[in-house]
């Protein structure tokens, strides 16, 4: 699987953490940053990262900030994006099976290292089941 990865300065740690779980389980990946310490604007990672997801079907993002949440949001205004800020492997596994998610949003400051790794399994072991859900999931555009 490919996976383009982006965070911000609160969430460079855990990134840069998953990044090389990513690598160790056979995914390439692509790591647009950040790599340094400084403060750095969140929206900018996820706009970078959501334009990779989108010119390239079948490529996944990853995006971490300090809680997640400003990296969902930001990303969810990309038409086509369909960005799950996720805190648990249960909403990760089931946002890939009902929403076709393909950008996982993680809080560095809400989720550890463990966790973050049990949750990113679930979002590459899922895959969209379509059916009832597919007609769903095209009513997200408008």
């Amino acid at each position: 699987m490919r996976f383009v990865a982006g965070s911000d300065h609160a969430g460079r740690e855990l990134r840069a953490h998953l990044v090389r779980w990513l690598e160790v389980n056979g995914h390439e990946v692509v790591d647009l940053g950040t790599h340094e310490e400084a403060s750095t604007d969140y929206p900018d990672w996820a706009h970078a990262v959501c334009a990779e997801v989108l010119a390239r079907p079948g490529t996944l993002g990853l995006l971490v900030c300090g809680t997640g949440l400003g990296m969902s949001m930001a990303a969810n205004r990309h038409p086509g994006i369909r960005a799950a800020l996720c805190g648990d492997t249960f909403s990760a596994r089931m946002t890939r099976a009902h929403n076709d998610a393909n950008v996982l949003c993680l809080g560095a400051r809400v989720v550890g290292a463990g966790l973050a790794e049990d949750i990113l399994a679930a979002f590459v072991e899922g895959s969209f089941e379509g059916g009832r859900h597919a007609g769903r999931v095209a009513k997200i555009e408008p």
